[in-house]
């Protein structure tokens, strides 16, 4: 909003015309979210509730690199052994595999990393293993 309320105007009446001429434009019909309840209004109030969504929105994480690593490699064994395929699962592994790989190779800062690479097959083979027990 670049236009400054007129003098003599109240308050009141200037935003009012501002909203309904935004809303007779068609404003408000496009908004992300729309019908889409707030994802917070149960939350209990936290100051810094905007730096964490911005946080997140920018794909930064709160833990050191190598806590974060260890999140990711769990998640990749867990993805991979419900993957549809051998072939999705083998890549899920490949690519968490090369991140420790790298990890290894230069250990990030923060807590020891305490990871090696996945045994492809050995995940495989437990995958088989669970998929013929269901």
């Amino acid at each position: 909003m670049t236009e400054r309320k007129p003098p003599g105007v109240s308050f009141e009446s200037f935003v009012d015309r501002q909203i309904r001429e935004a809303a007779e434009r068609g404003e408000f019909a496009r908004l992300p979210g729309l019908g889409k309840p707030l994802a917070s209004l149960d939350a209990p109030y936290d100051e810094l509730w905007w730096i964490k969504g911005k946080l997140h929105r920018e794909g930064f994480s709160a833990l050191p690199p190598a806590l974060a690593l260890r999140k990711e490699a769990e998640d990749a064994r867990e993805a991979a052994l419900a993957a549809p395929t051998e072939r999705r699962a083998r890549e899920l592994l490949a690519g968490v595999n090369e991140k420790i790989r790298t990890a290894l190779r230069r250990p990030p800062p923060g807590p020891p990393l305490n990871l090696t690479e996945f045994d492809v097959e050995a995940v495989l083979a437990e995958r088989r293993t669970t998929r013929s027990a269901e």
